[in-house]
């Protein structure tokens, strides 16, 4: 269909085979594409990735190895222009041990396997074999013993707090040299230790053990005064004077906790008196209505916690008859001779003269009939404070000596003079 031309010599010559064209028909070889660029490479990678496994595996063939071989050789310049991507290490990926401790490993389980006789393909015992095997290896597996049950978490806490136990007590030996013998002691350790001071909380924690134990006591004195007559409780606190010491110091704490101290109202009343009355105050404790007043006062009570105290029994006062103007009885008719004691201030007061009585409420059984027995002694009733919840005080003249009838020295109490005793519960 087509008419072609005749080839020269020359052409034939250059050409060789006649494979080639002529210099004018020849074109350059187009560009090759990204994506055929990218391929490329990724086949060049895999080639070397073959070519190295050939290497490292046993050659299957003669004309399969040198084909390789020279394919590789074929493709090195190649692949040096372009390296294969680095792998990405994989994030939970383990790294290998080194090659001594694993061969190590591998014999000393290749040993274990033999020994024990067990296992699938030669491999070692399994958990539960080594369990049987180390509990016929011990001495308790070896005699027919049963073994040791494991302990429960109670057991393994209360081991663990025994522990502790015998460790601090090892402690609390001053850190004694080991290398002194038992029976001796260094002249450190022999000598008493100086007391340490005690921190905050433990400092409070003291405070408040002794408070209760302060107010336990004055608790218990509280009522043997009540229940007694006035010369025992004489006789008590002068056989032990640190009781009473306890008792002021228990009573001191309850006045800090009353809303008034009755004491504060005879101190007013006192006051708004001449100076020259003199006044004797039975029960006076510290004396705190001395000092409160500017008039002459007599302080008598069983044990002295001032040097104006004279120590004696309130039903015998070392006064003469009709002495004073003023006797005061605060929180004080706490014996069981009560008619005994009014009688004592009945002598020692003068005609007119004022007796002042404080008492705690819940201690008048009846009122009215206190007051007709205190008529029966000699004091009629002048004024009387009933409003505070804790404390009653009564204001009573001396009208004249006490009835015949009604006791005068023949022992007997008048009817109605009653002071309920101040009684606690049993804790």
């Amino acid at each position: 269909m087509f008419r072609e031309s005749a080839w020269s010599d020359a052409e034939g010559a250059a050409g060789g085979d006649g494979l080639e064209s002529s210099p004018a028909r020849r074109r350059p070889p187009p560009p090759p594409p990204p994506q055929a660029a990218a391929s490329r490479k990724r086949l060049l990678a895999t080639l070397r990735r073959l070519e190295a496994a050939a290497r490292r595996s046993p050659s299957a063939g003669g004309g399969g190895s040198s084909s390789s071989s020279g394919d590789s050789a074929a493709s090195e310049p190649e692949s040096a222009e372009c390296p294969p991507r680095p792998r990405k290490r994989r994030a939970g990926r383990r790294l290998k041990p080194p090659a001594s401790l694993t061969a190590a490993g591998t014999a000393e389980e290749g040993a274990r396997g033999a020994g024990g006789g067990g296992g699938q393909g030669g491999e070692g015992p399994v958990p539960g074999d080594r369990q049987k095997k180390r509990a016929a290896e011990s001495p308790a597996g070896a005699a027919g013993e049963k073994p040791k049950q494991p302990l429960t978490r109670k057991q393994w806490r209360n081991r663990q707090k025994n522990k502790r136990r015998q460790k601090n007590k090892f402690k609390a030996g001053g850190g004694l040299d080991a290398a002194e013998p038992p029976g001796c002691l260094p002249v450190e350790a022999s000598l008493p230790l100086p007391e340490e001071p005690l921190g905050g909380r433990a400092a409070s924690l003291r405070l408040q053990m002794e408070e209760r134990l302060d107010s336990a006591r004055f608790r218990y004195l509280n009522q043997q005064l009540y229940t007694r007559p006035s010369h025992e409780a004489a006789h008590l606190f002068q056989e032990d004077p640190e009781a009473f010491a306890i008792y002021h110091r228990g009573f001191a704490q309850q006045v800090a906790r009353w809303p008034e101290n009755p004491l504060q109202r005879f101190v007013h009343y006192l006051r708004n008196r001449p100076v020259s009355l003199v006044v004797a105050d039975f029960g006076c404790g510290d004396c705190t209505l001395a000092r409160s007043i500017r008039n002459k006062v007599h302080c008598f009570d069983v044990v002295a916690l001032d040097p104006r105290v004279t120590i004696c029994d309130m039903s015998q006062v070392p006064l003469e008859a009709a002495s004073v103007d003023v006797v005061v009885f605060c929180l004080a008719l706490m014996g069981t001779n009560l008619c005994e004691i009014l009688e004592e201030a009945n002598r020692v007061l003068r005609a007119g003269g004022t007796l002042l009585v404080a008492e705690v409420a819940s201690r008048f059984a009846d009122l009215r009939s206190f007051v007709g027995a205190l008529a029966r002694l000699g004091f009629r009733l002048v004024s009387k404070d009933v409003s505070g919840s804790h404390f009653y005080t009564l204001e009573l003249r001396k009208e004249g000596p006490p009835r015949k009838s009604g006791g005068a020295g023949t022992g007997k109490r008048p009817a109605g003079l009653v002071l309920l005793p101040c009684l606690y519960k049993r804790r």
